[in-house]
This record gives structure tokens, C-alpha cells and sequence, in this order.
């Protein structure tokens, strides 16, 4: 019999992957008098849930005699860890108001963890005063796992409240504490607290990097990154994987992809999120060709690419009008099985439209077996980028039958479509409606089509007009479209009014003086037009335009 239970103890011991075995286990286990032992039960506990099966896991628990601190821990990690959140605090509250035996720290960690995974505000606030009263307000566990939820659920200020109460804290809560800042947008107070941690003596590692280039959002903050990979470098912790990928994607994002190639090619096995990176750095700054270069490395290193990546492709596709690349990558979704993605069959959609193949679109939106609100505004937009305002009013019925609330690009799809088809009428009431019955604030994207609805029906004083209700300043696009109205129609006097506060706004930018310029022309104002050419300083080149073949393809 002993020898049976050391067998019995070393099987335990192992992690039991098939539930059949555990079971089988089990079942030796209760032909024994150890099948009330709480140390038993808890391995079964936990070899249940390890194994799915919640159920079998809350038997041995609910039929268990004597329960350790142990067994409840396990039981409310189980029921945590499989998506269960009110049977776990359900079953912390059942040990907090009628057990013999207290939570202890690893019990009030677990439940903290389950609180900020399901986003629960008032339930860790609660927890967090439950410890305080049990006195583990400074545990050291206790406080590590409270400044990550709260960091984790943006309440930075609460979080930073439990790190100072900690004499002494570790990098865990350094870190975590620097990622709540980073993620709270808060960047600059993690940046402070990034020098404090390394004044008083510790070393950063991958995860602090990590929390602080997350925030390095955009090309102003692109100085700050270099010096943070320059640390990385110092630290060693530049060939580490993650704070690679992080840096290709800071560098990207900052669009100064040389660099961002540069570390791409330092890294020894980039994975697929790091890939995605680097596409979608060069998606981002225009560079399409490369786009498809890298997809096409990619998928020669035997590696799929995820539907958020091919959306991303697309939509590079699409800025290049390229159908035929478009195919390809179409011909791809398909072999691989990745049209039932709404965020593929979307980009789809809005990478035929703009091509020109609208028909193509429309019959992918057709076969989605699920379309949800970025589909239906993929297809209205291209109806009405191909002057099928009609179709695209109808298109948004049958959105409201389908019970889907629509958005701001919805009404940005509506109004541009209004706007080819110079339906001013009918963009004046989608313009009213988007506030009055949907509750959405116009956007200055909404106030652009709307200025030039009503410029290119000559309604150029109503569209001044609404320009002027506008808080200031008003966004550079919307003057910049009325400024367009005003040349198409040869309205000198407005245009001078509307080029003034474009020039006050922005005097080094010499496209609108072009502009203003031409107006003048048209008039016959040459003295005025000599005395604006005068004024630019730099210069302006227009590009010129180009036409291509495209050759063969390389199949992806």
C-alpha cells in the first residue's frame, strides 16, 4: 500500500495533460481513506481545471471535508483562469463571510487579477479594502498585484497611491506602474518615473522598455526612442525578441523606417508580430511597393499571415490602385481560408472600390456570412465614391433593419457620397440627422464634405457661414476646401477673407498662396499675383504625373 501511494504522489507530481488519466486517478484515490485529504484534493483541483473541466474540479472541492487555504485558492484560481468571474467571487465571498480559515495574500492576488481581467472598478475597490482589513495592506504580493490591476484598468492615481505605501518596490511594480502611465496616456509621468527607478538603483529589463515605447506615439517623441534604444543596447536587451518587435514598431510609427529595418534585421527569428510592424511601417508611410516585397519574404519564410495584416496589405493596395496585386492577395485570403474575417472581406471591399471595380466589392460583401458596421461602411463608401448615392442611401436602411448603430465614418461615407452626386439637399438632412438623431459630434472630415456640398452648388455664403460657427481654430482641411470652392467658382473676395486666416495659421505653407494666386490670375490681378509669388519662400514643385504596366506577378 505504500508503494502504491508514493506511485500515487509521483503521478501526481507530473503535469497530467488527459483528463481520462486524471480521472483515473481520481478514482484510485477514492478507494483510499486519503480521499478527504485537502492535500489530494487540491492537486485534483487543479489537475481538473488544468484540463477544462470546471465541473469535475468544484465536485472535489464541494465534497471535500476539510478544506485548506490551499484547496480555496485553487478552487477560486480555477473558476478565474476559465472565464468563470462571478462563481470566483462568489466563492471568495462564501471564505470571507463563513469559513474557518482567512484568505491569505496569494488568495487576494488571484481575486485582484480576476477583478482587472474582467474590468471589474467596483469589485477590486472592494477587495482592496477587504485586504486592508485582514491586514495585508503592505504585502508585498498583495500591493504587486493591486498596482497591476489598477494600472491595467487606467487608474494610474489609485495605483500610484499603493506603490508609495511600498517601502521597498521590486521592478514587477516599477514596471507595472510605467506601463499604467504609458497606457493612461500619461507618458511623461512614466517617463519621470523611468528616472526615478533608475536613481534609486534599478536596473530596467525588457518589460520596463516595453512600457515606456509604447508610448512613443509619433515622429516628436522619435529622439526620446533613440535614446531608449540606445539603453536597450547598453542593457543587452536589444536581442530580445519583444523589445525588438517593440522598436521596429516605435521606429514605424515615427515612420523613420530605416531604423526600423535596421533593428528588423537584427533580430535572429522575427515573429509574426514584428513582421506586421514592419509592413505596417512602410503601409503607413506610402512605401506600398515594399509592403508587398516584405508580405511576399513573409510568406517565404512559411509564415501566415493573421487577418489583421492581410487588412493592412490591402489597404496599401488600395492607395495603389493596383487591382491586379489586389487579386493576388485576394486569391491568397481564399487558399487560406481567411474570407469569413469581417476585417479581411472589409478591406476587400474597399480595395476593389478604389480600384474601380466596384461590382467585385459589392459581390464580396454579398458572400460575408457575417457583416458587421466596418463592412456596410466599406461598401457605402464605395458607392459613393462611384456617384451611387442612391444605393448608398439604401445600403444604410438596410444597416438600421439589421440593427447596427451607425458611426462616424458612416456619415463621413454618406456626405462623400452626397458630395459626388451633389445631392445638397440630402446632405444637409444626413448632416442633421448624424447630430440631432444619432448623437455623433461632426468631425472636421464631416465639415469638409459638407463645405464642399454646399461650395460646388455656389452656396458659398452658407458654407462661409458654417465655417464661422466652428470653434477656433478651425481645422486647416475645412478652409482649405472652402479656399478650393471659392477658385472653382472665381470668388476673389472670399477667397482673400478665407486665405488670410490660412496664412495666420500656417505662413510657411505655400499651397494655398498657389492657390490664391490663381484666383487673382483669373481676374486679371497680375500685380497681385506678383506680390504673392513674392512672398514664398522655398518654393513649391507640383509632381508629375505618371502612368504604368504592371507586369507579371509573383504569386503569393
Amino acid at each position: 500500500m505504500l508503494i502504491q501511494f508514493q506511485w500515487l504522489h509521483s503521478e501526481l507530481s507530473n503535469i497530467c495533460k488527459s483528463l481520462l488519466r486524471v480521472k483515473q486517478l481520481h478514482a484510485l484515490l477514492l478507494k483510499t481513506h486519503l480521499s478527504n485529504d485537502p492535500f489530494y484534493a487540491t492537486q485534483f483541483v487543479r489537475l481538473y481545471a488544468a484540463n477544462g473541466d470546471i465541473n469535475s474540479a468544484y465536485h472535489v472541492f464541494d465534497k471535500s471535508s476539510t478544506r485548506s487555504v490551499f484547496l480555496w485558492n485553487s478552487m477560486i484560481r480555477a473558476f478565474a483562469q476559465s472565464q468563470r468571474f462571478y462563481d470566483s467571487i462568489s466563492l471568495f465571498r462564501t471564505m470571507l463571510g463563513g469559513a474557518d480559515i482567512r484568505p491569505d495574500d496569494y488568495t487576494y492576488a488571484c481575486v485582484i487579477r480576476a477583478c482587472a481581467d474582467n474590468f471589474e472598478f467596483g469589485m477590486l475597490r472592494v477587495v482592496h479594502g477587504s485586504l486592508v482589513a485582514d491586514g495585508l495592506g503592505l504585502d508585498p504580493i498583495c500591493c504587486s498585484a493591486l498596482v497591476t490591476a489598477y494600472s491595467k484598468l487606467g487608474l494610474v492615481h489609485e495605483a500610484r497611491r499603493v506603490f508609495d505605501g511600498i517601502a521597498e518596490p521590486d521592478l514587477v511594480l516599477w514596471n507595472s506602474l510605467i506601463s499604467g502611465y504609458g497606457g493612461s496616456g500619461l507618458w511623461d509621468v512614466g517617463m519621470q518615473m523611468f528616472n526615478l527607478m533608475r536613481f534609486v538603483g534599478k536596473n530596467p529589463d525588457g518589460f520596463t522598455l516595453a512600457g515606456l515605447l509604447v508610448g512613443v506615439a509619433d515622429s516628436g517623441r522619435l529622439r526620446v526612442g533613440q535614446v531608449l534604444h540606445g539603453l536597450s543596447k547598453k542593457s543587452g536587451l536589444h536581442s530580445d525578441s519583444h523589445v525588438g518587435s517593440l522598436l521596429v514598431s516605435m521606429y514605424s510609427r515615427c515612420k523613420y523606417m530605416a531604423s526600423a529595418y535596421r533593428v528588423f534585421c537584427s533580430i535572429f527569428n522575427p515573429d509574426l508580430i514584428t513582421w506586421s510592424a514592419l509592413i505596417a511601417g512602410y503601409s503607413q508611410s506610402g512605401e506600398y511597393e515594399k509592403v508587398l516585397h516584405f508580405l511576399r519574404k513573409l510568406n517565404m519564410e512559411n509564415t501566415k499571415p493573421d487577418c489583421v495584416l492581410i487588412a493592412s496589405v490591402l489597404a496599401s493596395i488600395a492607395q495603389t490602385a493596383n487591382v491586379g496585386l489586389g487579386c493576388e492577395v485576394h486569391g491568397y485570403v481564399l487558399r487560406h481560408g481567411l474570407e469569413p474575417d469581417v476585417r479581411v472581406s472589409s478591406a476587400l471591399i474597399d480595395m476593389y472600390s478604389k480600384c474601380g471595380f466596384l461590382n467585385l466589392g459589392i459581390c464580396v460583401f454579398r458572400m460575408m456570412p457575417e457583416r458587421n458596421i466596418i463592412s456596410y461602411n466599406s461598401v457605402i463608401l464605395g458607392l459613393g465614391l462611384h456617384g451611387c448615392a442612391s444605393e448608398a442611401f439604401r445600403m444604410l436602411y438596410k444597416m438600421l433593419e439589421q440593427r447596427l448603430v451607425p458611426d462616424e465614418a458612416t456619415f463621413s461615407s454618406l456626405l462623400c457620397a452626397c458630395c459626388h452626386a451633389g445631392l445638397v439637399k440630402d446632405g444637409r438632412e444626413i448632416f442633421r440627422r448624424m447630430k440631432d438623431e444619432f448623437n455623433i459630434k461632426a468631425r472636421p472630415e464631416h465639415y469638409v464634405y459638407m463645405v464642399k456640398l454646399l461650395g460646388s452648388a455656389g452656396e458659398l455664403e452658407e458654407a462661409y457661414n458654417l465655417t464661422q460657427s466652428l470653434l477656433e481654430p478651425v481645422d486647416q482641411a475645412i478652409l482649405g476646401a472652402l479656399l478650393s470652392c471659392c477658385n472653382s467658382l472665381g470668388n476673389s473676395e472670399l477667397a482673400e477673407i478665407v486665405a488670410q486666416q490660412l496664412f495666420e495659421s500656417n505662413p510657411a505653407d505655400n499651397v494655398y498662396r498657389v492657390m490664391l494666386s490663381n484666383i487673382y490670375a483669373g481676374d486679371g490681378r497680375w500685380d497681385d499675383v506678383k506680390k504673392l509669388r513674392d512672398k514664398m519662400t522655398g518654393g513649391i514643385r507640383k509632381k508629375p504625373g505618371l502612368s504604368w504596366i504592371e507586369g507579371s506577378y509573383c504569386q503569393l
